[in-house]
């Protein structure tokens, strides 16, 4: 493995969902991962989620499974977990058992409620935790339903991102302290820290909790989607005075004064109406052919097929292939360290790896 991570040393409990993508993003930089998961469950190359790893299938109900485990937590520097409160406890895998074998483990929890509270035992998904976090009720068309984004908000960018903050935070910190801790990564925390721009925007009176009604949730004209000639998407984001009289320009209706008022929004509802008029008048590739690539904040909708074909991704190499499947890179770049490309997993056994973490270290 090559990239900034390398040398670090995770334990995964394989799960669903953050904890995977957690494990994977580490993976993706370097770090040597090896995910423990129940006998019979092969690597899949079609579990994007769980490449480049080194497998062990165990039954960690067995007492010599659990006492492998501890063997590998002796030379690793962190463990992933995504079970509910209480479960690794059971298991005999706890913080404390694990510290007691590790003092320098760097112990990440991914869980949807956190370790406390009211909920903290109740089953849920993403669209639950992001539901009390106020980021779910601020995302749909005005008069319509909130709308899932699919499991961004939750699952990978307020839970799997920031467990991986916090665990690379907690090394960073035991390199000082020579001590380990638990990382509490929660995506109820998450989602409500993703929000922060929005709640600040709240409380200066520059957000409401009327979906559609604001600058950044498709309530701004010049903030949004629509539908070409072909049925097609683009999606525009004007909202600098620079870009947006370069997007008036090579619209058209540089001249019409009643897009003057940009930040009118009483006018919003009518200037939307009268720019998705001057969208359908073409395809979406000749929108593309006239705004992609300037100031005007523009760019096409595209779908999972057309995105990896597009000249900008294929230039910055963002997807790869591995085994056959196409696949989002490794992200993001490191010019002194690069990682390498992403690798099938293979099963392995915990001789191999405390043999491999040995000559590691």
């Amino acid at each position: 493995m090559a990239g900034p991570l390398t040398g670090m040393k995770v334990i995964e409990m394989a799960g669903i969902g953050p904890g995977p993508f957690c494990a994977m993003v580490l993976a993706d930089l370097g770090a040597d991962v090896v995910r423990v998961a129940r006998p019979g469950v092969a690597p899949d190359p079609l579990d994007v989620l769980a490449r480049s790893r080194m497998v062990l299938n165990l039954d960690l109900r067995e007492p010599q499974a659990v006492q492998e485990v501890l063997s590998l937590v002796a030379q690793a520097d962190v463990l992933i977990e995504g079970f509910r409160p209480g479960v690794m406890e059971r298991l005999g895998l706890g913080p404390d058992v694990c510290l007691a074998r590790q003092p320098r483990l760097v112990y990440g929890r991914m869980t949807g409620w956190g370790q406390h509270g009211p909920l903290a035992h109740a089953a849920g998904h993403d669209i639950n935790y992001i539901a009390i976090s106020g980021a779910l009720h601020a995302i749909g068309r005005e008069g319509e339903a909130p709308v899932p984004p699919l499991n961004y908000v939750g699952d990978f960018g307020g839970g799997a991102m920031l467990l991986a903050v916090g665990i690379l935070a907690a090394l960073h910190e035991t390199r000082q302290s020579g001590r380990g801790q638990v990382v509490d990564a929660a995506m109820t925390d998450g989602a409500a820290l993703l929000s922060s721009m929005m709640y600040g925007f709240k409380a200066a009176g520059q957000w409401s909790n009327h979906r559609g009604d604001n600058m950044l949730d498709g309530g701004a004209f010049f903030y949004d989607t629509y539908a070409c000639a072909d049925g097609r998407h683009v999606a525009v984001g004007a909202i600098e005075p620079q870009f947006y009289a370069l997007l008036r320009e090579k619209c058209g209706i540089a001249n019409d004064p009643v897009f003057d008022a940009q930040m009118d929004r009483q006018a919003w509802p009518v200037l939307k109406l009268r720019l998705a008029e001057v969208f359908r008048t073409r395809t979406r590739d000749e929108w593309c052919a006239l705004l992609e690539g300037t100031d005007a904040c523009f760019a096409p909708v595209l779908d999972w097929d057309e995105a990896p074909e597009h000249p900008h991704n294929r230039a910055r190499q963002t997807f790869t292939h591995l085994q056959g499947v196409l696949q989002p890179a490794p992200a993001p770049r490191f010019d002194r360290t690069p990682a390498d490309a992403p690798h099938a997993s293979a099963v392995s056994t915990p001789d191999a790896v405390r043999a491999r973490w040995q000559t590691a270290i």
